[in-house]
Order: C-alpha cells, then sequence, then structure tokens
C-alpha cells in the first residue's frame, strides 16, 4: 500500500485519534498496575521499570509511527521487543511462582503483536512471539520447571495473535480496496471540478466576445460605410484578442483598460506573457498588474513592450517603452513585483 497518510490503516481503525492515545494509556496504565502488584515477589526492580520503558515505547511507535506497512527498523525493534521484555520479567522472577500478575510482560507482548499484525508485519510478529514462548521454556527448563511447563504458559497467547492474524488478512485488502475508492472519487470530484470551471471560462469567454464583436459584425454587415471610427474600434478588438490569447496573465480587466486607452492615444501596446506569474501568490500578482496599469496610463506616443518572463527567472517582468523624445527605457521587475531602478539603453 502507499505510504501516504491518506491510505495509513491507522486512519481507517482510528489509531491516529485522541481516543486511541488515551486507550493505550489505560491499557498501559493497567498493566503498570500488574507489575507492581508483584513488585514483591521479584528479585530487582530496575528490570521492571524497564520492561515498562520498552512496553511504553512499542505502543508509541505501534500508534504513531507512519506508513504502512510500518518501516523494516521500527518492526524489528517491535519484534524483539516481545521476547526482550519476556527475559526481563522471568529472569527477575522469584521461584515458586506466587501470582500471575508475575506474568504480565505476556499480556503486553500479545498486544504488540496483534496489532504488527494490524500495520502490516504479520510475520514478525509470529517470529516475536515465538522466540517470546521459546524464551519462556528455556527459562522454565533451567529453572527446573520443564519445557512444557514453560510453553502451556504461554502459547495461550497464540490465540488472539490467530485472530489478529485472521483479521489483518481480510482487513487489510478491504483497506486497500476503500483508499482506492477513495482515491477515484476524489480524482472524479477533481476531474469535475476542472470541467465545470473550464465550461464557466468558456462562457464568460464566450459572452465577452459576443459583447465585444457582434455591435462590430452587425455594423459591418449593415449598408452603412466603415468610418475610421470602425476601423479603430476593429483594430483594438483584434489587439484585445491577441493579448488574452498571448498574454492571459496581463488580461485582467484594469491593465486590458488601460492598454486599450494606450492605444487609442495612438501607442503600440505589445503584451507578452511566459507564465513567470503562474506561481506567484496573489500579492505580487497584485502588485505587478498595478505597475502595470500605472505605466500604461503615462504613455501618450511611442510604443511599449511589456512582457513576464518565464519562471526561475530572477526578473518576472520587463516593461521597454521607446518615446520618439526620451528614447528607450527599460523597466525591471524583481521576484517580489517591485521595481529595480531603471537602466537606459
Amino acid at each position: 500500500m502507499s505510504t501516504n497518510a491518506s491510505r495509513d490503516v491507522r486512519a481507517l481503525l482510528g489509531m491516529d485519534t485522541r481516543a486511541a492515545g488515551a486507550l493505550a494509556g489505560l491499557f498501559f496504565v493497567a498493566e503498570s498496575a500488574l507489575a507492581l502488584t508483584s513488585w514483591q515477589y521479584m528479585e530487582q526492580r530496575w528490570p521492571v521499570v524497564a520492561a515498562l520503558v520498552i512496553v511504553g515505547a512499542a505502543m508509541i511507535a505501534l500508534l504513531r509511527v507512519g506508513d504502512d506497512p510500518i518501516p523494516v527498523l521500527t518492526t524489528v525493534a517491535l519484534a524483539v521487543s516481545i521476547p526482550v521484555t519476556t527475559l526481563l520479567t522471568l529472569t527477575n522472577m522469584s521461584l515458586p511462582q506466587t501470582t500471575s500478575a508475575q506474568l504480565w510482560t505476556f499480556g503486553s507482548g500479545t498486544v504488540t503483536a496483534t496489532f504488527m499484525c494490524v500495520r502490516g508485519r504479520t510475520f514478525a510478529a509470529w517470529c516475536g512471539m515465538l522466540a517470546a514462548i521459546g524464551t519462556t521454556a528455556v527459562w522454565s527448563a533451567r529453572t527446573g520447571q520443564g519445557a512444557v511447563h514453560g510453553v502451556s504458559i504461554s502459547i495461550i497467547n497464540l490465540g488472539p495473535l490467530l485472530m489478529a492474524t485472521f483479521f489483518a488478512y481480510t482487513l487489510r485488502p478491504a483497506a486497500h480496496a476503500i483508499f482506492q475508492l477513495r482515491a477515484e472519487s476524489t480524482k472524479q470530484a477533481g476531474a469535475e471540478a476542472a470541467a465545470a470551471a473550464l465550461l464557466a471560462e468558456r462562457l464568460a469567454q464566450a459572452d465577452r466576445l459576443d459583447h465585444l464583436v457582434r455591435p462590430l459584425l452587425q455594423t459591418l454587415a449593415g449598408p452603412a460605410p466603415v468610418t475610421p471610427a470602425t476601423a479603430e474600434e476593429c483594430s483594438l478588438v483584434e489587439a484585445y484578442l491577441r493579448d488574452t490569447l498571448r498574454a492571459p496573465a496581463l488580461s485582467a480587466g484594469e491593465v486590458i483598460v488601460a492598454a486599450r486607452d494606450a492605444r487609442r492615444r495612438g501607442v503600440e501596446v505589445i503584451l507578452v506573457d511566459d507564465h513567470g506569474l503562474d506561481d506567484a501568490d496573489s500579492v505580487i500578482h497584485t502588485r505587478l498588474l498595478t505597475a502595470v496599469t500605472d505605466a500604461l496610463a503615462t504613455f501618450d506616443s511611442g510604443s511599449v513592450h511589456i512582457r513576464i518572463l518565464p519562471p526561475h527567472r530572477p526578473i518576472l517582468a520587463t516593461i521597454v517603452a521607446n518615446h520618439p523624445r526620451t528614447g528607450i527605457c527599460r523597466t525591471e521587475f524583481d521576484r517580489t513585483g517591485y521595481p529595480v531602478p531603471a537602466v537606459a539603453d
């Protein structure tokens, strides 16, 4: 399965929620209580504390470590923790055994193994549990109780592990199907949203085109002769359509109006967009378009070439003006949309 957090089986089971953390905390408190009730029957206390620390770390790892299945190093550490906590408890136990609470690590090891199955590490979980049973058998044989006794007091923990194994082999394929359906639904929703946005944009463009072109076409199709004003209007509409295709980032209302007014004053305006503004945030976008609009308002003759540069350039945009009296002047804008000092050619 994917390592993406949205495809982590923890999300499906709620293992990453506060409720799961609270339940894990209650379980750890219960295990600690069992360990403390058998405290006086242990030869030393530090192994009990060490075992509790390992159990707590294993629980945190099962709940918090991402990826599915869990990473290899975490898997090895969890599998090893099962026989290690068992060994710490058994080798520290005074004989004869006084209370079943002295075997509290069997319960914590079983919980660790079962949730390892859920997290996709069934084989490692079985290895850890069988190692714990083998450790118990060796300890029982070396203490004169017989290996069979050690197996008999620990093999019962294979029952929950068997159920967890069956659960994992039925849950995980179902989880995979659920995640796949979710991804397909998300993809379909995104495609539908994109199609709706594209349709809305096409309708808006058609409305703008109809508003601009239809009156001119009706005038040209009529019996009246074509006047200089009509020819000028046709030229302005043609320039607008060219701008929308060649410079979409500069096709905002204020820039288009300023370019149209400048052309009416006899200024040759050329707008080019090489998409350097596509990934800019709204503040930079607004700042640059405001600067372009203000610049267009200052020209009364000559020509002006406004270009948005390609992405990943140190300069975001340039305005090159050629005025009959002042000559050529170039203004550059940095990646934040602010102008740098003009350079005269």
